[in-house]
């Protein structure tokens, strides 16, 4: 028996206590077992598994508990959302015993990923288009990356990550203050030179609290794959 409804928050470790209680809400001896935890979506995937640690020393105040630690890794990229769980105790033998939510022997216990106590990086922007800036220029923009100047972290860094495939040449990036990008005020950020033969993406960050990124180059970026941006 244990608590049927449970809470973890992503962006922390998560640590939860469970006690194992017979019919008649009586603590029972978990010593010489070892809990499994397992959860899963409403398509039977398992999404998190766990061998629990046992805190019961057979003392009255212990019996019956164990914890579960769930960690920041492992959350991060679960969604936020109701998960359905299940616990079993597995003897020195193996054998497995499972355990119930509550008095009626019901196995609907849910577990709900949020992600409101620690908000993660925001989905990654994905650039792949560069325009001439005219007919009579040599300079290439690429289209924007919005990168939210109210961003809670408190360095603001953006990650940039470059696939530069065959390109040879200077990739420079800028950044606005501007709320809007009509007539907006481009600065100077940094750049990132690329030779054409990188084996490895290459990466950088950069930190403000901008409002939007543009990537320049003064030749034809055809040959870069791809641009991530990441806040």
């Amino acid at each position: 028996m244990y608590s049927r409804n449970v809470t973890v928050y992503k962006g922390i470790d998560n640590t939860i206590q469970f006690r194992v209680l017979n019919a008649d809400q009586k603590p029972i001896d978990v010593t010489g077992y070892v809990p499994r935890f397992v959860a899963f979506n409403n398509r039977d995937n398992v999404i998190i598994e766990h061998e629990g640690e046992v805190i019961d020393d057979s003392s009255a105040s212990h019996r019956g508990l164990f914890t579960v630690t769930i960690t920041e890794q492992e959350l991060l990229d679960i969604p936020q959302q109701y998960l359905s769980y299940n616990i079993y105790l597995v003897d020195s033998t193996g054998h497995k015993t499972l355990t119930y939510s509550h008095s009626n022997f019901d196995n609907d216990a849910t577990i709900f990923v949020s992600g409101d106590a620690f908000p993660g990086p925001r989905e990654t922007t994905v650039i792949k288009t560069f325009q001439l800036e005219s007919s009579q220029s040599e300079v290439w923009y690429s289209e924007l990356a919005q990168v939210y100047p109210a961003n809670n972290t408190v360095d603001r860094m953006h990650t940039i990550v470059v696939y530069p495939g065959r390109f040879v040449g200077t990739i420079e990036v800028e950044g606005t203050l501007n709320n809007t990008t009509d007539n907006a005020d481009w600065a100077p950020i940094s750049s990132i030179t690329t030779t054409g033969y990188e084996l490895e993406p290459v990466y950088m960050n950069v930190t403000g609290a901008f409002s939007f990124l543009r990537f320049k180059t003064d030749i034809d970026p055809d040959p870069i794959e791809q641009i991530l941006v990441r806040t």
